[in-house]
């Protein structure tokens, strides 16, 4: 009875006027609770409630600092606050000393003090905030804490977050701007920020329910900041967790220009992972995102990050129907025809991406006149980058090269001039892919490969078969080896009087067993089917021998001799006798370096592979 009694008299004694003059500052109030945060660190029982408690001191530490420099002779209510906070304080440091010294009485009562303690702390919060909102306490009153320099360390960037955190909660309108523009400013330039506010787990709470604030500002920053957490993986949960996503989808709908800006690029990075796809469909961002996307209204920085989003959603099959049904494939053919770079990428991204495995949406994009589209994008008169000439290529390949008739549908727009310009001139991306489609227009039919040849893309090939890269001199020897298997082709290849000592002398550089090797040994080949090109390869120049290793070759040659050993017989005792020509001495050698045979197997084989050259003598 005689503790009641004295805790009513010191309240009393705190509610009066003339008490103010006496009552502790904002600074011993907070050094009280620094010092109780350093006790409970040293408390090894109740580990869990003593981190909540140590939570709720840190968010009390950083609110009494924001108003550190306000006189309290000027805010009674203020005073009064601090009085309670103090009390609070000073009982929870006696709990943590018993803690320390296992001097309590028992656990369960000590559990059920603490939580006491804990509520308390919640109520001193609630109240500080109340004087903040009710605008007691103002900017011009408080104290900003210095933002830690590089290399501070972990509890200053901590209490720097803390105090940003309590702005954000109690502060007025320009208060909590003020707080977001700094919390943007140190997530963006260092990461062990955004851990630290990850580990404190409420603030991303409270930037979920800024998404929904009026004041465009506000809601704004907020989306950057959940935008800038959003991109790192292991922090994706965090968000979902704390409900970004149905706010974030709120502010397509309603939010600022720039604010659906910073939510599409959350919700982008959000939906990389599938596992995050059904929550955006569930809470209707398909049709906002399909809107912003269709509508006209919007720049292309909003449109692009949609397209973005609506890609990643499209590979849930259910979510795709929906999204062609709604009619996403004309809105984003539209796109396609965009003069800004961003939305016409990611559009053709989108089409590339919804109609890979489905032959259906496939069938509905060509209809639409997708080819056409995507044509114009290639023609070398159109100001397009070449990353989005690079997409449409990708694009084409994958929409028309599943059927002769959508083939023939994209050689009627003029694209085999196009092509042929890429592999010419394109940088060197787009020439590879270009050199790519090539390979494949040439294996779609016999009438492509004639049309090719016709068209200039011999040439071209054996150009590219001196590129630096292996794999671009792989792919235009593959290509060129599947064009001469048509015989005007092939009289296209040999009228040029370099083509076969270049083709030669090619061989002879290339090392081992290579893919390259091979494509080149099936041209030759396939020229001596042609007598103005076994001519050749008897004029041209001899080749020196070497001693490596014998290769994969040696078997189409001895299928090409078998097939010419009855016209070549005479010539082959002829050489069997010792008996050997200059021109087929020279062929041997080379034919020794093409298959990379020893000197002892050196004649049989030479007999063979001349069997295909001389049969028209």
């Amino acid at each position: 009875m005689g503790e009641e009694k004295r805790r009513r008299e010191r309240q009393e004694e705190q509610s009066s006027p003339e008490s103010y003059a006496g009552k502790p500052s904002l600074g011993e109030a907070i050094e009280l609770i620094c010092s109780l945060i350093s006790l409970s660190h040293s408390i090894k029982v109740f580990a869990v409630k003593w981190q909540t408690i140590r939570n709720k001191l840190d968010e009390l530490n950083s609110g009494l600092t924001a108003a550190e420099n306000c006189d309290s002779g000027e805010n009674p209510v203020l005073s009064t606050v601090i009085w309670a906070i103090i009390d609070t304080v000073n009982e929870c440091y006696d709990h943590a000393r018993r803690c320390v010294d296992l001097s309590y009485s028992g656990k369960l009562l000590m559990q059920s003090d603490l939580d006491v303690l804990l509520a308390k702390f919640d109520a001193h919060i609630r109240n500080l905030s109340a004087i903040y909102q009710a605008g007691i306490l103002t900017q011009q009153f408080a104290i900003v804490v210095s933002r830690p320099g590089l290399g501070a360390c972990r509890d200053d960037m901590r209490f720097y977050v803390r105090d940003l955190q309590t702005r954000m909660k109690i502060g007025d309108t320009e208060m909590k701007r003020q707080a977001l523009v700094a919390f943007n400013e140190v997530v963006n330039e260092d990461d062990k920020y955004v851990k630290i506010v990850v580990e404190i787990g409420d603030i991303i709470s409270l930037l979920a329910t800024f998404l929904d604030s009026l004041e465009m500002e506000i809601q704004e920053e907020s989306a950057k900041a959940i935008s800038v957490i959003a991109g790192f993986d292991m922090y994706k949960s965090a968000l979902i967790g704390a409900g970004v996503i149905a706010p974030l989808i709120r502010v397509l709908e309603c939010g600022s220009e720039l604010g659906k800006e910073g939510a599409a690029r959350c919700l982008q990075k959000l939906t990389e992972n599938s596992d995050n796809v059904w929550s955006i469909s569930a809470h209707g961002g398909v049709t906002a995102l399909l809107k912003i996307c269709s509508s006209g209204n919007y720049k292309g920085e909003l449109v692009g990050l949609a397209c973005g989003v609506l890609k990643n959603l499209a590979g849930v099959e259910e979510i795709k129907r929906f999204m062609v049904e709604e009619g996403a494939i004309t809105a984003f053919l539209k796109l396609a025809r965009s003069k800004d770079e961003s939305v016409q990428i990611n559009s053709i991204e989108f089409l590339q991406s919804i109609v890979y495995g489905d032959e259906s949406i496939r069938q509905m994009v060509i209809r639409e006149g997708g080819i056409r589209v995507l044509v114009r994008i290639l023609d070398p008169n159109s100001s397009f980058s070449s990353k989005t000439r690079e997409r449409a290529l990708r694009a084409i390949e994958t929409l028309c090269f599943s059927s002769l008739g959508t083939i023939n549908i994209l050689l009627s727009h003029g694209f085999m001039d196009q092509l042929l310009f890429f592999l010419r001139n394109g940088e060197v991306l787009v020439q590879e892919l270009a050199l790519k489609v090539s390979f494949r227009l040439c294996g779609s039919s016999e009438e492509a490969k004639k049309s090719m040849g016709d068209a200039g893309f011999i040439p071209e090939l054996i150009r590219l078969l001196h590129a630096k890269s292996f794999e671009i001199r792989e792919m235009a020897a593959e290509a060129l080896s599947s064009m001469v298997l048509v015989s005007r082709n092939r009289r296209k290849l040999v009228q040029e009087d370099g083509n076969i000592g270049m083709l030669l002398q090619l061989l002879e550089s290339e090392e081992g067993n290579s893919g390259n090797r091979k494509f080149l040994l099936s041209i030759l080949m396939s020229l001596t089917s042609c007598n103005s090109g076994r001519k050749k390869i008897v004029n041209s120049g001899s080749c020196p021998q070497t001693d490596s290793e014998p290769c994969s070759v040696e078997s189409g040659i001895l299928e090409c001799a078998k097939r010419r050993r009855s016209a070549f017989h005479q010539r082959s005792l002829q050489v069997q006798n010792g008996v050997v020509p200059h021109s087929i001495n020279a062929l041997s050698r080379c034919m020794l370096l093409i298959t990379g045979l020893g000197k002892d197997m050196y004649l049989g084989h030479a007999v063979g592979f001349n069997a295909a050259i001389f049969t028209f003598q």
